[in-house]
């Protein structure tokens, strides 16, 4: 299932996209799209159920916001550093473990929504990710297979970064990732029943409609599965917390001097197989 959220900040109620591309509304029968949903199992199902019926009535979309296809987020973990390729077009030495960091959840918007440049910045950078959302409590997990079936779907990231508050500025990088806006999240949570393999997801992302990013999962130093089984011996997973899985080749980091970090007026774009397309266009904060 494609769940998503949509109407004005903060009055966003729960739809569903079905197969032909028809926008449906779920509040009749959930009242959102939320960590206790994702781990009901009947309340799923019912939506289900109403789905194959032709039951749930259709929304006109048209000039409809989308927000986060998630509300109400427990944590936002982040995981650094986690591509061949990212790796390496930064210089850095590939992590003998996973690279863990925080984004509060404030910092998740919709996936069309303002992206701010934060005031006095001259590197804020862009980064596309698969995002993984918990459906189930998940501590201390033994296993990939276990840590999967705690999976309850994907959807896409933009780990909007600010390069000189994240490494220039002391201290760890948290600075430089919780800016306002700068987790746009969605259009879609795709159930993790429609994405059999999270290692085979193709990432893309375009600036002012140039290709920056043209990635794969494949190469993700640290799979989706070990992600989810590492992250669990740290911190309990709830259903409704996030993990930004890292982003591949084609930062503004990683090109050559002057590197072009975003500025206001800039649109970004970007996509991962399957679980939908984002664009944003910067202003200053």
């Amino acid at each position: 299932m494609k769940l998503l959220r949509v109407g004005t900040a903060g009055a966003e109620r729960p739809a569903l996209l079905d197969a032909e591309g028809v926008l449906r509304d779920l509040s009749g029968i959930v009242p959102d799209i939320d960590g206790p949903l994702l781990a009901d199992s009947a309340a799923l199902g019912r939506i289900r159920a109403a789905a194959d019926a032709g039951s749930l009535p259709a929304l006109d979309a048209d000039g409809l916001r989308v927000g986060p296809p998630l509300a109400r987020i427990g944590k936002v973990v982040c995981i650094g550093l986690n591509y061949h390729d990212h790796a390496r077009e930064t210089g850095a030495e590939p992590p003998a473990e996973p690279v863990v960091f925080f984004k509060a959840a404030d910092t998740v918007v919709g996936p069309y929504d303002t992206v701010l440049v934060p005031r006095k910045s001259v590197k804020t950078d862009w980064e596309v990710e698969l995002a993984v959302v918990i459906g189930r409590t998940a501590r201390y997990l033994d296993s990939h297979e276990e840590a999967l079936a705690h999976v309850a779907g994907y959807a896409v990231a933009h780990d909007v970064s600010e390069r000189e508050f994240q490494i220039e500025r002391g201290g760890t990088w948290d600075k430089g990732k919780n800016c306002e806006t700068f987790n746009p999240l969605g259009p879609w949570l795709v159930t993790s029943d429609e994405v059999p393999d999270p290692q085979a997801l193709s990432l893309k992302l375009w600036v002012n409609g140039e290709l920056k990013q043209d990635g794969t999962t494949a190469e993700q130093i640290f799979p989706v599965a070990e992600v989810v089984r590492y992250v669990s011996q740290f911190m309990t997973l709830y259903p409704g917390d996030v993990i930004n899985t890292g982003t591949p080749a084609g930062v503004a980091l990683g090109q050559p001097e002057p590197k072009p970090f975003l500025r206001a007026g800039d649109v970004v774009e970007l996509e991962i197989s399957g679980l939908g397309r984002q664009r944003q266009e910067l202003k200053d904060a």
